[in-house]
């Protein structure tokens, strides 16, 4: 079986059993369009409004993909955030949506790390965890060697950012409509941080967040592919 290299972050989630057998065959189909794309090292992005279904749909892909013979590496723009000891200093502030866009992310380290390393003509060399999020430890110097044929799938919001870009090989948008996206994150949350406060959090921060990327990028109009992914068993992919 091809190696599956995964992120050392704590925020790491395990693989979904899959909702249904159209779910996987519709993974296979885009594993299968990815895996025709040549046979050097690929990087895909999983784009959408927070509880889409990135990180999921990544896991999916990842397996569809080594069923198909390539090792692949996962890893979430997440785990490549400012540390939140800078967060004074980068205008982080973790409350409003204009400085979860401008400021939350670290795009230095993720291209530094992650993307370009992970080039056809890259050294190979890959971190898949920059700062974890939840215990804050560095994890840079932490590294796997990427396999010439491997796939790295990058689950995350705001992956089509200029800041990224250019360096994807796949770009996946995962469409779900706000309300929805706010539904799934309160429901995701509420146990952690309370109902009210989860809904502040998902409509005023992330919601506006996302607002901002939407106008700005309009990352559904770069994506290589668009799937459906409102309902878990039945996504599909949208001309």
């Amino acid at each position: 079986m091809p190696e599956a290299f995964v992120s050392v972050s704590t925020w790491f989630q395990p693989e979904p059993r899959s909702a249904s057998e159209e779910r996987t065959a519709l993974i296979r189909q885009v594993a299968a369009r990815i895996d025709s794309l040549g046979e050097s090292r690929l990087r895909v992005c999983v784009d959408g409004l927070t509880a889409s279904g990135k990180t999921s749909f990544g896991h999916e892909l990842a397996s569809g993909l080594r069923d198909l013979g390539r090792p692949t590496l996962r890893a979430s723009l997440d785990d490549f955030k400012n540390p939140w000891s800078e967060a004074r200093a980068k205008r982080y502030d973790r409350i409003s949506g204009e400085g979860y866009y401008r400021n939350a992310f670290d795009f230095e380290s993720t291209r530094t790390f992650l993307l370009e390393p992970m080039a056809p003509g890259g050294s190979g060399l890959i971190a898949l965890c920059s700062v974890d999020p939840l215990t804050q430890q560095n994890h840079r110097t932490e590294t796997v060697r990427a396999p010439a044929n491997a796939v790295l799938i990058v689950d995350g919001v705001f992956a089509m950012r200029a800041e990224y870009n250019a360096y994807w090989d796949f770009r996946i948008w995962l469409d779900v409509d706000f309300e929805l996206s706010v539904e799934r994150g309160v429901a995701r949350d509420s146990d952690v941080e309370g109902r009210v406060e989860a809904e502040n959090l998902h409509r005023n921060r992330y919601g506006a967040a996302e607002r901002i990327y939407m106008a700005e990028v309009h990352p559904k109009k770069m994506a290589d592919l668009v799937v459906d992914n409102r309902d878990f068993s039945s996504p599909r992919v949208v001309p």
